[in-house]
């Protein structure tokens, strides 16, 4: 019987073939810790009775969504952080230099094939490389840093198959609410997505990471991509036989298979304030919008705000929109702006703000207040994330969030 690609990559790790449901042991190659998780992980990893973490090399920390610190206890966590690093020996640990979920790929960490863990329910994101990575909780993250070990349960997989040529109002943001909007908040919960087609093979990793990263919000333990050579070139490395093979066999068993036609995609949103009510733009009429955020882990890579500067592009926003762009890296930041993506941008009306999580977990600066509307490309809209629980938060893709800053109301791109 043939293997879906979560199950070689566990079958791998552990040594001996897996199916779905077997409860086994994993090696783990990296695990990532964000700033907000610090405190609560080294006090769990002390209580424990560690002392030493298992491989300081497979350890990265990440200050991200408290940098620069909006409030007076986000020091501590800045604190915990640099100092836990150095008394551990771990040399992996980004200061302010952007998401992490952005860097744990970027910077070269993550590989087709890998078993990473994080503090961070948006982990899932590095399975755009082929690699089964999936959020845990502090108690779990002492655990592993003591051990280098992690239980996990065998997940069975959902097929997510997409064919044909997008159009080109229609971003990857778009194909992954409307894959949760059809399946639901919950209608994925523990399962592998698995993301096939002709339509995903010719997406950038920029954009599959879009899609993984968003797995998660219908509950999936993990989204995947099978490695290719877009993966290879991205990650620096040549794809030796086991990562060269990380795609289901032919005749795998899946819990079930999804099939879409890229050309029936069309613009969408999820609108407030549940990320699987998922409607078409062109539904959504005459909606004022106060403010736009244009980043996150989901879009914030240069694709994402190219895209948004393609439709600026000697324009201007409505006068009474703010427009608050944030990279997700400082390499991304700095490739906008030598190809000139940031004054663009900059000319049309935004504010761009240092690499960091940002608006989206509703810290260092932009949150709004009752009534107000947000377009949001970042990956939950739940009540009270950006501010007021009175606040309406409507996520969309780069280029929806442009035309609708643009507009000064909600507007698909045309």
């Amino acid at each position: 019987m043939g293997k879906t690609m979560i199950e070689k990559i566990i079958a791998h790790n552990v040594g001996h073939e897996v199916k779905p449901g077997d409860i086994v042991t994993v090696d783990v190659d990296y695990v990532m810790l964000d700033d907000i998780m610090m405190p609560f992980i080294v006090s769990k990893f002390r209580e424990m009775g560690f002392s030493k973490v298992w491989d300081p090399e497979k350890v990265v920390i990440i200050c991200d969504h408290l940098v620069p610190a909006s409030q007076v206890d986000d020091t501590r966590a800045y604190h915990i952080s640099c100092d836990f690093a150095e008394e551990q020996g771990i040399k992996n640990i980004h200061r302010s230099d952007g998401i992490c979920h952005q860097l744990m790929t970027e910077a070269g960490y993550v590989k087709p094939g890998h078993v990473v863990f994080g503090t961070d329910s948006h982990t899932t994101t590095y399975g755009c490389v082929g690699a089964f990575s999936t959020g845990i909780g502090y108690t779990e993250m002492a655990s592993i840093l003591g051990t280098g070990k992690l239980w996990i349960r065998v997940p069975s997989t959902i097929n997510v198959n997409i064919t044909g040529k997008l159009p080109e109002n229609v971003m990857a943001k778009d194909v992954i609410l409307k894959v949760i909007g059809d399946l639901t908040a919950s209608g994925a919960t523990y399962r592998s997505l698995e993301f096939t087609g002709d339509t995903v093979e010719n997406m950038s990793v920029a954009s599959r990471m879009s899609m993984t990263n968003m797995a998660i919000e219908a509950g999936a333990k993990c989204g995947l991509f099978a490695p290719d050579e877009k993966t290879a070139e991205y990650c620096g490395i040549k794809l030796d036989e086991f990562q060269a093979g990380l795609r289901s066999d032919s005749d795998a068993v899946y819990e079930k298979v999804i099939n879409y036609r890229a050309e029936d995609m069309v613009p969408v949103m999820a609108v407030p304030s549940n990320v699987d009510h998922c409607v078409p733009i062109s539904e959504l009429k005459d909606i004022k919008v106060d403010q736009v955020f244009l980043g996150s882990c989901t879009n914030g890579r240069l694709e994402d705000l190219m895209a948004a500067a393609e439709i600026l592009k000697g324009k201007k926003i409505a006068p009474f929109v703010r427009f608050i762009v944030t990279p997700a890296s400082r390499k991304v930041y700095m490739e906008a702006l030598k190809n000139g993506t940031l004054q663009t941008l900059i000319e049309a009306g935004a504010d761009v703000t240092h690499p960091s999580c940002g608006l989206c977990c509703g810290r260092t600066g932009g949150i709004l207040t009752d009534g107000e509307v947000v377009v949001a490309t970042n990956n939950r809209n739940f009540l009270g994330r950006m501010g007021s629980s009175k606040v309406k938060i409507y996520l969309a893709s780069p280029k929806s969030a442009a035309a609708s800053a643009l507009n000064g109301k909600i507007t698909a791109a045309e």
